[in-house]
């Protein structure tokens, strides 16, 4: 080969080099990272009848690199009025992937009184998941949701408030079931009674909440033998949101026999010592036995 070539060469291999190091890689593959996209086209429902901002409302879908067909919905916490959806979302669904499972982060919108709106986003992301699962290597029967805290209360609420789709509705994502095949719930708000937390209470339902709404939000109360399969985990010194709450929810299971399990964790309060530790590790190990033995 002619001299004249070897600089090019040269050259063409160091820029090569570069653009490996530079691009970060999974198993041998570039990693792209997920973008956020809306849940609803143009105007949203507000659940009184009226179309409104859809606001900030999205999802990030995290794609596995070697799916199982599973998916899950995640919906962070922050009392209804904010989203952690650093630790409580994207860090899961990143974790969820390192074992085949597509994790779809729920940004739902704050509902400042407007109690409709975060279930109709989540159920509106679980929609979304089953128009998509073709696309997105998932299988539309293995779809759950898993929350915390807050996000654990609307989880919940989306676990025991479903329908089968609307078959007349001209959007064909609503056509789609609301229901999640299982729920995830981690330090979760169940009540909307005495043992639950206030300030979601407040931020959900409003301050002089009826009677029928606090009924009808406490989770525990709206259990059916159509519930999925539910997995709750929570630390018994949890003074931010009693570990009762669980335990309400896990007793109205089983009253209609619903598969269901508790993980009482020795200790790690709210946020489970700040998402590490034993305890931390304790709930994601027993998640993911349990999560291997739904059907498939």
């Amino acid at each position: 080969m002619s001299p004249l070539f070897r600089p090019s060469l040269v050259i063409l291999g160091l820029l090569i080099i570069t653009s490996l190091k530079a691009a970060p890689t999974q198993a041998g593959r570039p990693l792209k990272e997920p973008a956020k996209e809306a849940l609803w086209p143009g105007l949203a429902p507000d659940g009184f009848g009226k179309s409104v901002s859809p606001e900030d409302s999205g999802i990030t879908c995290h794609l596995a690199l070697k799916p199982n067909g599973m998916a899950v919905v995640v919906c962070p916490g922050g009392g209804y009025g904010g989203l952690m959806t650093g630790p409580e979302g994207h860090g899961i669904a990143k974790w969820l992937n390192q074992h085949g499972i597509t994790g779809i982060v729920l940004e739902y919108r704050m509902p400042a009184g407007r109690f409709e709106v975060p279930l109709l986003d989540a159920q509106r992301a679980l929609r979304l998941t089953r128009i998509r699962a073709a696309e997105w290597k998932v299988n539309p029967k293995r779809v759950g949701i898993l929350g915390f805290s807050a996000g654990g209360h609307l989880a919940a609420t989306t676990s025991t408030q479903f329908d089968s789709g609307k078959p007349d509705s001209k959007d064909l994502i609503e056509r789609q079931s609301s229901r999640p095949d299982f729920a995830v719930l981690i330090y979760p708000v169940i009540s909307m009674g005495p043992l639950g937390h206030s300030g979601s209470r407040q931020a959900l339902l409003g301050d002089h909440p009826a009677d029928e709404l606090i009924h009808r939000f406490s989770c525990e109360r709206q259990v059916t033998p159509r519930t999925p399969p539910t997995f709750l985990a929570h630390a018994v010194d949890d003074i931010a949101v009693s570990v009762e709450n669980s335990r309400l929810h896990r007793d109205a299971l089983r009253k209609q026999s619903v598969p269901q399990r508790l993980l009482e964790l020795p200790d790690g309060g709210h946020g489970l010592n700040g998402y590490k530790g034993t305890s931390w590790d304790k709930w994601q190990r027993d998640c993911l036995v349990w999560l291997n033995q739904l059907p498939k």
